[in-house]
């Protein structure tokens, strides 16, 4: 497969999360209000979990394409957002086999940090004479590998992963407008 492709595909890969976790977010505000937007909620939120793993799997598997095949060599802000989503792939997969329902304690934390690192990346992006923020001449973190869709970058389509990570894990819909979470509609 042609790399171009890759880089499209996984481009709206990342734009399809986080248009799906703002979609979530937002079925989540209606709900406030709406019996039919909470029953869909709840039908919802089942994949949410699954959801969240699979975005960090993907991510996991674009960053390791781009670095082993495509032969993009990760800046030191690429290294750190690694060493946040790489860990997420794994406890959100032990967490859907074991079904634990506590997993956004240890998974939010770890994403947000993750956020945080490709939000200073993606500004460092578009403000190149910000500075190296710690990044070596060889592989500056100002560097832009590719741009798709006239704006994701790698940098933004890990963003997009963390913050679609957190979406997914922290909306909770219940079953009735008192708010009693019954046991089977739990998310985690």
């Amino acid at each position: 497969m042609e790399v171009e492709t890759v880089q499209l595909f996984t481009s709206l890969l990342a734009v399809l999360a986080i248009a799906g976790s703002l979609g979530l977010l937002i079925l989540r505000i209606v709900a406030i209000k709406s019996a039919a937007a909470r029953e869909l909620g709840v039908a919802l939120s089942p994949a949410q979990l699954p959801l969240a793993w699979l975005v960090a799997f993907g991510a996991m598997v674009g960053s390791l394409y781009f670095s082993e095949i495509a032969n993009y060599e990760p800046c030191r802000y690429c290294w750190f957002q690694r060493i946040a989503m790489y860990p997420l792939a794994l406890l959100l997969l032990i967490a859907m086999v074991r079904r634990d329902r506590n997993i956004a304690w240890y998974a939010v934390p770890i994403a947000s940090i993750g956020a945080l690192l490709a939000l200073r990346h993606r500004y460092l992006e578009l403000n190149p004479s910000f500075g190296p923020g710690g990044c070596s001449a060889d592989v500056p973190c100002s560097a832009v590998w590719f741009e798709r869709l006239g704006f994701v970058t790698l940098a933004v389509m890990a963003l997009f992963g963390f913050v679609s990570i957190i979406i997914l894990l922290t909306v909770r819909f219940t079953a009735d407008s008192s708010g009693e979470t019954h046991r089977s509609e739990e998310l985690l």
